[in-house]
């Protein structure tokens, strides 16, 4: 594998009869607070944008660029699991749920599936195929993380409007120092997820 994404999984999958070929990520399973956003692209042949990899390893703003090509020239579907649905159910069936619903938001029939990650979805059955580390092997996953990541990142932007003391804006909800600074000195809001241990910790006393 060298770490730069193609579109030769795609290219099997194409060769092998599929029509309609996803790819999905998701990002937010590690922050404290805010939800976990899935993607799911369909990238056209003979129309992919330039630039899209890994989404971790692109700058925001080269991200930014990149998604606005994503949505312009591809399928795109995207889905959110909240705090409350996290904490119900936990992180990686939240993470499970967000993308079987990004799958089946697209608007297009889909043939098969490519997942970054260990597990697919139990809805997607066959179709689905998990690649460890996709985001740095198929266009179609890279495609995936960058709006999930842009998404995310938008939702939490705007989440620091209705809870300004956390600075969501700035760490998205991940463990700073900063935010748990905030989250010693304010306690938890709606947005922060009770089942992880920081939170759970202080909630406990």
């Amino acid at each position: 594998m060298t770490g730069v994404a193609d579109f030769s999984e795609e290219q099997r999958l194409y060769e092998d009869g599929a029509a309609f070929i996803a790819g999905v990520d998701e990002a937010g399973r590690g922050p404290l607070a805010g939800p976990v956003v899935a993607a799911a692209v369909i990238l056209e042949r003979g129309r992919i944008p330039d630039g899209i990899n890994d989404s971790k390893k692109l700058s925001k703003q080269r991200r930014e660029k990149v998604f606005a090509e994503i949505m312009t020239h591809a399928h795109v579907a995207w889905a959110a699991q909240g705090a409350t649905a996290i904490d119900r159910v936990n992180i990686r069936q939240a993470t499970l749920a967000a993308m079987t619903a990004a799958v089946h938001g697209l608007s297009l029939p889909v043939d098969a599936v490519l997942v970054d990650g260990r597990d697919v979805p139990a809805p997607l059955g066959n179709a689905g195929k998990a690649l460890v580390g996709g985001d740095g092997i198929s266009l179609s996953i890279a495609a995936a993380s960058i709006v999930a990541k842009v998404v995310r990142d938008r939702l939490m932007t705007r989440a620091c409007a209705a809870f300004p003391d956390y600075g969501f804006s700035k760490h998205a909800g991940y463990g700073t120092a900063e935010h748990l600074d905030a989250l010693r000195r304010l306690g938890p809001c709606p947005l922060h997820r009770r089942s992880f241990a920081p939170v759970r910790e202080l909630l406990a006393g």
